[in-house]
Formats: C-alpha cells, structure tokens, sequence
C-alpha cells in the first residue's frame, strides 16, 4: 500500500476512535499526577484557574463560530460513518483555517493539560494530539479533495490547515445560530469544568491523602463544575424532550 493511501487508511481509523482519544489523556494525566510528577499548581490559585478556565474556553469560542455558521452538509459536519458534505464550506472559522473544529478542540485540551502542572507533559500532550489529528486532517482532505477538486485546491492554497496566518475573515452566507451552539456544545462546557475538577481533586489526593470531600474538592471547582453540570443538563433536556433548539437546515 502506498503511504498515501496508508496515510488516509490510518486518518479515516482514528476518526472513527476519534472518542478514546481523551481516555488515553485522562491515563496520562492520572499517571503523571499519580507520581507527583506535577511541581507546579499545587496549591490552588484562582488567577491559574482562570487562566486555565480562559483557554478551554477560547477553544469552545472557536468552536461556536464555527458550528453557529455551519449549515447542513457541508465540509466539516462528519459522522460516525464517516466523511460528509455536499457543500465545501470556504467562510467563517473556513476562511481562516480548515480545521477549525479540532483547533477549538486543542484549545480545549490545552487548558485542561497545563492545569496538570507539568511543562512536559503539556508539550508531550500537544505533540501526541498533533500526531493523532495530522492523521485524521489527512483523510478529510483526501476525501474533499476528490470531491471538489479545483474548488478545493484553490481554497486550500490560501488558508492554512490548523494555525492561521491572518483574520481575513470572510462572513458566512448563513446568519450564526445560537441555538445549534447550544444544542450541540454543552456536552463540552460540562466536560471542560468536569476535568478541570478532576486534576485539581486528583492532585490534592496525591499530595495530601484523603482529608475529608471539603479538602479533596475545591470550592471554586465544586461549585463551577455544579454550574456547568446545571447547564448541563437544562440544554441535554430541551434538546431531548423539545423542539426549542432546533434549527431548520443546520
């Protein structure tokens, strides 16, 4: 088999395990505090947390611009099956880069890793998730490519894969959608809050024992987390049990 093709192969394997991926990073990050391999953020810091809190939820940003202005069948709206669209989609978070989705995603990760408090394994965690979606960029693009061909070539030569270059932000033929956000994207608020909770009561057992719920679990976290598990489940339940946040043709 061509590297090519074994390239793609590999891309299209990984999609589809694409939601394991955070299990091996929660192993990582359990191993690394499990060791006291963490010298840094021992202790709680509200200025951390925030900070911490801002980059996850740049990446949930991103995200939204991109999912609030993206239609039904275009690039970038894949399935479990695998690869879907019926439109290339060139504007919005698509004008600046071509993956937008798993750039709001590393964003995401990103806050979460540095809350560990380990400078190596923030890089080694960047460089695994590199690794991981280079592989899977690989086989969407593969696939557009085939797909539009000239349209696509051309649309790629300007915008870059995962970093953009510029904000030549072009503005989406859609009108952005709150609502599709909201219907799609709290699964991620909760998480980002959940697993921030977790490093920070997994380092205070590490390093101190078992003292008692009050000292293993933060206030500040307990009560975030308590927020976003309220949101949590408010959204999981008017997009369930109702219609208020659909939205035709996205």
């Amino acid at each position: 088999m061509a590297l090519i093709e074994e390239l793609e192969q590999t891309g299209n394997w990984l999609f589809k395990g694409r939601s394991y991926f955070p299990l091996f990073l929660y192993a990582l990050m359990a191993g690394v505090i499990g060791m006291e391999w963490d010298p840094y953020f021992r202790e709680f810091d509200p200025i951390v947390a925030s900070i911490c809190i801002g980059i996850s939820m740049l990446g949930l940003i991103i995200r939204a611009l991109t999912i609030g202005y993206t239609p039904r069948g275009t690039s970038g709206r894949n399935t479990k099956a695998g690869q879907v669209a019926e439109v290339l989609n060139e504007k919005g978070m698509y004008s600046l880069v071509r993956h937008p989705l798993y750039l709001g995603n590393f964003f995401m990760w990103l806050g979460i890793m540095i809350s560990v408090g380990n400078a190596w394994f923030t890089m080694v965690c960047c460089l695994l998730y590199w690794l991981y979606y280079e592989r899977i960029m690989f086989a969407e693009e593969a696939f557009l490519r085939r797909k539009f061909i000239n349209s696509y070539l051309e649309w790629s030569k300007g915008v870059p894969s995962f970093w953009p270059r510029n904000l030549a932000w072009q503005s989406p033929d859609v009108s952005f959608s709150l609502r599709n956000v909201l219907k799609r994207e709290y699964n991620g608020f909760f998480a980002v809050f959940l697993s921030l909770t977790l490093v920070s009561s997994g380092k205070n057992y590490a390093h101190d024992g078992w003292q008692g719920w009050d000292v293993l679990i933060e206030p500040f976290w307990m009560w975030s987390t308590v927020g976003a598990f309220v949101v949590f489940i408010t959204f999981r339940s008017l997009k369930r049990y109702t219609r208020i946040l659909h939205v035709e043709g996205r």
